[in-house]
């Protein structure tokens, strides 16, 4: 508990921008919006980023661009982003992802079982998991210029 507060401290104040040794990150598998299982454990070896989101959400909205950039910016260097929608109807985010492109993985958690095991307390929240499995940060909410912040730890971990 005490290192997942930990976590959360750097992540809202990345002071300084140093990711710290965790704990490893609460495996899972979710149906992706296209029908198929992805699992977390089988991405072991890139650095992940997870990231929660609604369809109600207004930053939510203003990220996954952002993190489609960053999908293409990083993805042959050995980086996976999935998208998490907790969206109980999964229309919704079928209909948001008709007007907002994405090719990486978005994933399905209609009941939030992922986002509680996560403990997930704002809209949206990021994860980075090292390649080793472990949670590095958690990054409640979005604003602008976050992104820079998002390729720091990206470049960090990629170096590790």
């Amino acid at each position: 508990m005490f290192k997942r507060m930990l976590f959360t401290l750097l992540a809202i104040c990345w002071l300084p921008m140093q990711l710290v040794a965790a704990e490893p990150a609460a495996d899972f598998t979710l149906k992706t919006i296209d029908g198929n299982n992805l699992r977390l454990a089988e991405l072991r070896g890139n650095v992940v980023l997870i990231n929660f989101w609604a369809s109600w959400c207004a930053p939510c909205r203003k990220e996954l661009p952002v993190f489609e950039q960053m999908h293409k910016e990083f993805g042959d260097l050995g980086v996976t982003i999935l998208a998490v929608n907790i969206d109980e109807d999964s229309a919704k985010a079928r209909k948001l992802l008709d007007e907002i492109d994405v090719s990486f993985p978005v994933l399905l958690d209609p009941n939030s079982d992922v986002s509680r095991l996560y403990q997930v307390a704002a809209m949206p929240t990021t994860i980075f998991v090292d390649r080793d499995g472990n949670q590095r940060l958690l990054h409640p909410g979005y604003k602008d210029g976050d992104e820079q912040k998002y390729r720091k730890a990206i470049k960090l971990l990629l170096r590790e």
